[in-house]
């Protein structure tokens, strides 16, 4: 039999051989039930079975895995907790008791109610929060219907798992030693399983089509996680190339991790300041020391998986517990960015029929004049204790900086009114992802204290893709000359006034992105732990001047292919 080669997406570099190990775990098959008044009780009493068997399953789980890796455990913690949500809970008995519905059915709507206002969102946070409420219905239905768990960490030998998708629950059991690479028919670049991937340092191609059919179990398959390839039989000259690839990969990897603990200083010595995207307030001692600040705390951790709307005390904790941990350094705090796709269940918010294009973020906040105000004096009393930055989200032009600072000075009034101690200034800026705020980025710089450009959603709204949809992926081009060009007006803009521009979207994450935005004179990168150490090699390697005149040649190409393809030949060497 020929090799046969089968390309997806790139999502975790590096590279792996072995055995093609399916992995199909349960697919709940529902259909729409009524039951007779006689059957409620009982339907009832399933219900609280398999709700209390899940919850042992997980709470095996998480003991089991806490001993070897508690950050994964916290995975299996918070699917309990979704699974003991009070309203959750409610509203399904409520669905059996009142509406007569089966037992099967009322899960599958009540928990599909949160899952559909999740799953289209923009911010990868909400995205995970979708897969692990997904992931906890398939449990609860799984043992409703008294099927036995399938365990990932029971596999005996290395293998390359192949799978529709790897839900979260998958991701935190599954024994790193023995998965040599993962391989999914579903998902991209940012999905959860693709995150789980590179923070494990496992190769990884998603968007595989038709994977578990093509990839037979038990035979050989190469996977080229840096390229996006897999593939099957590989003949004695693909496996000499996989050999080189791996050692050149495993050498690269070594080297990276030289540059980990130094500043991220550029070949001609100019400095570039490395930051962290957060999405909870947890972090690991050594993430905060190879890093000069936090460029982005997501909020939302702060409101999801409870029943009532986080106090000011809490959220005060919250910063201050992220603040004390830089010890001084930088932290950008984003206020609320949550939506009409991202509902909660303390909050009633209208449907809509296009959210992304509707009341999120800052306008949903100016909607929610109370939500906004007990977090900006959150973030005003935590100021006092570290150098925190505010950020609004979704700024469409100055009106939307103007009103949003106004309400932050009015905060500040109250507190010093009541005696209460709370940060006498701290800088203001922007989140640049609505192509508005770019073009009059001129206006706005006038305002703001500094600017973070959110390429994922930049890219989106410029080029109407969503980097979600497999069927318009092809659009979906963050080195698009459109892209580049908002970018360098902002930079530019913000340059002129002396004001500071982060980058905190996948591309800062990624070298060659990283050498682009050095070339458009954006000197402070946000990303995940994960891509530190291989952005400062890369930019070790950089001179600036040749960064400036390749970004100054893409600025001016035709297409977003060609734009690519010239930038990953020129800066071979950084990849």
């Amino acid at each position: 039999m020929m090799a046969e080669v089968f390309c997806g997406v790139a999502a975790s570099p590096g590279y792996a051989l072995g055995p093609a190990f399916h992995y199909v775990p349960y697919e709940p098959s529902v259909s729409p039930s009524i039951i007779e008044n006689r059957q409620s009780q009982e339907n009832i009493g399933y219900y609280s079975a398999a709700r209390e068997a899940a919850r042992e399953e997980l709470e095996t789980l998480r003991r089991r895995v806490d001993k070897s890796d508690p950050e994964r455990g916290k995975i299996l913690a918070a699917h309990q907790s979704i699974l003991m949500d009070a309203v959750l809970d409610e509203e399904i008995r409520d669905r059996v008791l009142s509406d007569l519905w089966g037992a099967d059915w009322a899960i599958w709507e009540s928990y599909g109610a949160y899952i559909r206002r999740m799953e289209g969102a923009s911010d990868p946070l909400l995205r995970e929060r979708a897969a692990d409420l997904r992931d906890v219905r398939d449990r609860l239905l799984r043992c409703l219907e008294g099927q036995p768990s399938k365990e990932l960490s029971l596999m005996d030998t290395p293998v390359v798992l192949v799978t529709r998708d790897l839900r979260p629950s998958d991701a935190a059991v599954l024994d790193r030693q023995k998965v040599l690479a993962i391989i999914t028919e579903t998902g991209g670049a940012t999905c959860h399983s693709a995150i789980l991937a590179r923070c494990s340092g496992i190769p990884a191609v998603l968007g595989v089509e038709n994977a578990l059919a093509l990839l037979p179990a038990g035979e050989e398959v190469l996977v080229d996680g840096t390229e996006g390839r897999v593939v099957l039989q590989p003949d004695e000259s693909q496996r000499e190339e996989f050999r080189r690839s791996q050692r050149l990969f495993a050498s690269r990897v070594q080297e990276n991790a030289r540059f980990l603990a130094f500043p991220a200083i550029t070949a001609d010595g100019e400095r570039v300041k490395i930051h962290l995207n957060l999405g909870t307030g947890q972090l690991k001692p050594p993430e905060v020391n190879h890093v000069d600040g936090a460029g982005l705390l997501r909020t939302e951790f702060l409101y999801l998986e409870r029943e009532d709307l986080p106090s000011e005390e809490e959220q005060l904790s919250a910063y201050r517990q992220v603040l004390e941990a830089f010890g001084g350094k930088e932290v950008t705090v984003r206020t609320l960015d949550i939506g009409g796709d991202k509902q909660l269940p303390y909050l009633e918010l209208p449907r809509e029929e296009n959210p992304f294009l509707g009341s999120r973020a800052l306008r949903l906040c100016f909607d929610h004049p109370d939500l906004l105000k007990t977090q900006l004096r959150a973030c005003l009393r935590a100021g006092v204790y570290g150098s925190l930055r505010l950020m609004f989200p979704m700024v469409s032009g100055v009106d939307d900086l103007r009103r949003a600072k106004r309400m932050l000075t009015q905060c500040r009034l109250e507190l010093e009114r009541e005696g209460i101690a709370c940060a006498e200034d701290f800088p203001v800026g922007i989140m640049v992802e609505i192509p508005s705020a770019a073009i009059m980025a001129d206006l706005i710089a006038e305002e703001a204290d500094f600017a973070s450009i959110g390429t994922n959603d930049l890219t989106q709204y410029v080029l109407a893709a969503d980097r979600m949809n497999p069927a318009v992926r092809q659009y979906y081009r963050p080195f698009h000359p459109a892209v580049l060009r908002l970018i360098a007006q902002v930079s530019r803009s913000f340059g002129k006034k002396g004001k500071p521009v982060c980058v905190c979207g996948e591309m800062a994450g990624d070298p060659l992105g990283a050498a682009v935005l050095v070339g458009l004179d954006i000197r402070q990168l946000s990303m995940n732990s994960a891509s530190v150490a291989p952005v400062k090699r890369a930019l070790s390697l950089l001179d600036t001047r040749d960064a400036r005149e390749a970004a100054q040649a893409v600025c001016s190409m035709a297409t977003g292919e060609e734009a690519e393809l010239y930038l990953r030949k020129r800066f071979a060497y950084l990849l």
